[in-house]
């Protein structure tokens, strides 16, 4: 287990449900977020930048002011959320520092930071944790790898400042790679990534679900103590549930939750955001943490 500091259990508290789980709305996408929002009389690529800041802004108004903790991005919600009081003074800022998209890099994937991103700059946003995307193929990148080495100066550069870094890593299914061979893979992958992450310092995780009961308490136990949380990755709610039950039941220790949540309550008119924020998203999140905090059993 990687140690916390006192400034990060801070963090960690401040993401977390009165149970003790980690509880984050996930809004930091910047184009899928865009994608979902169908009612754009020109398509979802006229979605311009005041617009998608709208649909944020109601989002955190609506949705993530009921969380312990809401995720968002610096290029269109941050800081303006926080300086033009949106966001509630009781819920703790996730600020992402990963850019959109990714490069390959001879048939490997690799993320940058949002031009200017540091831990120092984290802060200066009015901050209280930091998230950094890595995608990962354990099989193939090792502790001597780039992804590694990025993991290990980035956790160091958090710590120093004392912010709390989660470190979300994705796996994924090489070009040449069948389905079905990425399909048999991927539970080994996930814990895989999460074993290589804790080696290189990672002192929380965001994860894919890897599959079942005991393909999560294997990544439990990849992780060495190392809190780890389930991400939601587009499914549908009533499907996300599920699989937090599952995996908190193998030890995960909380949800972070982003398109199960909202992808079907978000629009360009503020109007039906309000309406569909309100009455279909919201109670999705109530849902969520009794069922992370074990009063509410999904099945």
């Amino acid at each position: 287990m990687n140690t916390l500091t006192t400034l990060e259990r801070r963090g960690m508290a401040a993401i977390s449900t009165p149970g003790g789980k980690m509880l984050v709305v996930a809004a930091d996408q910047r184009n899928g977020m865009k994608a979902v929002m169908n009612d754009a009389p020109d398509g979802p690529g006229s979605i311009s930048a005041e617009q998608l800041y709208d649909a944020k802004a109601d989002l955190v108004r609506y949705l993530g002011n009921a969380a312990p903790a809401i995720l968002l991005d610096p290029e269109i919600a941050i800081p303006r959320v926080a300086d033009e009081g949106v966001l509630s003074r009781d819920t703790a800022l996730v600020v992402g520092l990963d850019a959109s998209g990714f490069d390959t890099v001879d048939g490997l994937r690799y993320t940058n930071f949002v031009p200017g991103m540091s831990p120092r700059k984290v802060r200066d946003l009015g901050g209280d944790v930091a998230k950094m995307l890595w995608y990962m193929r354990p099989d193939l990148q090792d502790a001597g790898s780039r992804v590694a080495d990025e993991i290990r100066d980035l956790v160091t550069a958090c710590t120093e400042e004392g912010l709390l870094l989660i470190v979300e890593i994705l796996v994924y299914r090489l070009e040449d790679e069948s389905e079905e061979d990425y399909s048999a893979a991927f539970p080994r992958l996930v814990a895989d990534a999460a074993r290589l992450s804790a080696e290189c310092g990672a002192k929380v995780l965001k994860l894919q679900y890897p599959g079942s009961a005991d393909a999560s308490a294997a990544v439990t136990e990849a992780a060495a103590g190392v809190p780890w949380a389930v991400l939601s990755a587009g499914v549908d709610h009533e499907t996300f549930i599920q699989q937090v039950e599952t995996a908190v039941a193998n030890g995960a220790g909380g949800a972070m939750a982003g398109r199960s949540l909202w992808k079907d309550s978000l629009a360009v008119s503020s109007e039906t955001r309000k309406q569909l924020l309100t009455t279909r998203a919201l109670p999705r999140l109530q849902q969520l943490e009794a069922v992370l905090d074990g009063t509410l059993v999904a099945s």
